[in-house]
């Protein structure tokens, strides 16, 4: 596995894969990860992740086209591909994300699972907020996500 760092306005995101990106890890938070011993970090890594993510920062790119793998249950691969469906600078809530996986009454599994997604910001679980339009919790702190969905909002 290899990783590399990408320069954000929320800090240094931390990239991993082996021939696509496999995750993308915030600086802080709860899911804050740091490379395994066994990763070999490459800086030259996900170039193409990193001018998509800086040009997503600048209001530029609204929606990402990079190759990526996932690593969880088909329950999640379902939800975090639902994700990449939320339009840019939009919200939805758990509710509305599970009934749009044919699975309305699953609002609390959709939460777990989007709270799992291992690539934040390109699959954009920011966008999903609850059902009384409240920021709730967000691997990368409340912070973060009020910062992702204000920049899409400011530049949508």
């Amino acid at each position: 596995m290899k990783y590399s760092y990408a320069e954000s306005p929320i800090g240094k995101l931390l990239l991993y894969g082996g021939q696509c990106l496999e995750g993308l890890m915030f600086p802080k938070g709860k899911t804050r990860k740091d490379p395994e011993p066994d990763w070999v970090e490459d800086p030259d890594a996900f170039s193409r992740v990193k001018e998509q993510l800086d040009l997503y920062f600048q209001g530029k790119l609204t929606r990402f086209d990079l190759e990526m793998r996932f690593s969880g249950t088909d329950f999640q691969k379902q939800v975090w591909q639902a994700l990449t469906r939320i339009p840019y600078g939009e919200t939805i809530s758990y509710g509305e994300l599970a009934g749009r996986i044919g699975n309305p009454k699953a609002s609390r599994a959709v939460g777990l699972a989007n709270g799992k997604n291992p690539i934040p910001i390109i699959v954009p679980c920011h966008r999903v907020i609850g059902k009384n339009g409240k920021l709730t919790g967000f691997g990368g702190g409340l912070d973060v996500k009020a910062f992702l969905l204000d920049l899409e909002k400011n530049h949508g």
